[in-house]
């Protein structure tokens, strides 16, 4: 049998109380033996399940029944399972039933992803990560250790400055490559400076001392990172996904095409 979603009811012979005891060929064929994964049985209460079958009595109704007249699943949905080298039972009764196989939607084409240049983030001047912001690759502490054991110290040092958070330096590497000269030397990343603001925020005198013992001033560099931007045409940061200057933006391109 089984139950009609579309009519509320169920189709075959109601079960038979008080076979317990008796074998398998006397017991008719009990009522629910399959419930509708949407519309059917959810409920194990029965004042909240009202004219739909509970899972326990679906359960409770199962076949088929062993010789000696016990129910192989009882209304948990459990069994004693034994062990298959030695024969004896397990200590706790087991749960049966189908196992599915599901597809998971995860796809080379939708995670294959290249950057070039794009946003960085405004606390930090990282670029983003994840293909939906356009991010770049993202370096962590576990791959410097790599390259720390490998001793290529220059190709660490490009990784964490011109390619991450050196703002002004960055600019120069992209307008050295335009203009075919040669890569000049890296800068102090951005992230250095917000934990120095930081550290200055908790009241801590903090000083970054050069070799020579002299007090290295760091200022903020932005006026000649637009002159250079300016004399290039080109900006290599794009504006942050959700900030003011992409609004801004959003709202120019709109109105233009209108």
């Amino acid at each position: 049998g089984w139950f009609d979603e579309k009519n509320n009811k169920t189709v075959g012979a109601n079960p038979v109380r008080g076979t317990e005891s008796k074998t398998r060929p006397s017991t008719p064929p009990a009522t629910f033996v399959a419930t509708p994964v949407f519309d059917g049985a959810q409920w194990d209460e029965d004042d909240q399940a009202g004219s739909h079958p509970t899972i326990q009595s679906i359960l409770r109704n199962l076949n088929p029944e062993s010789v000696d007249g016990k129910r192989m699943i009882g209304e948990d949905g459990k069994t004693v399972l034994r062990n298959g080298r030695t024969g004896d039972a397990y200590d706790n009764p087991i749960t049966v039933g189908y196992m599915y196989i599901l597809k998971l939607n995860h796809l080379v084409d939708d995670k294959i992803h290249a950057r070039s240049t794009g946003p960085y983030s405004m606390i930090t001047q990282q670029p983003l990560g994840g293909k939906a912001q356009f991010g770049g690759q993202r370096f962590g502490e576990m791959e410097v250790w790599a390259l720390e054991a490998y001793g290529a110290a220059y190709c660490l040092q490009e990784l964490l400055t011109i390619k991450s958070d050196d703002v002004l330096g960055r600019v120069r590497v992209y307008e050295a490559i335009v203009k075919g000269d040669n890569i000049p030397e890296p800068g102090i990343p951005e992230s250095f400076k917000v934990l120095m603001k930081e550290m200055q925020a908790l009241c801590l005198d903090v000083e970054v001392i050069s070799h020579e013992g002299k007090q290295v001033e760091l200022t903020d560099l932005d006026e000649e990172v637009f002159t250079a931007v300016r004399e290039l045409g080109i900006d290599i940061s794009r504006n942050e996904r959700g900030s003011d200057a992409d609004d801004r933006e959003r709202e120019r391109r709109r109105e233009k095409a209108y």
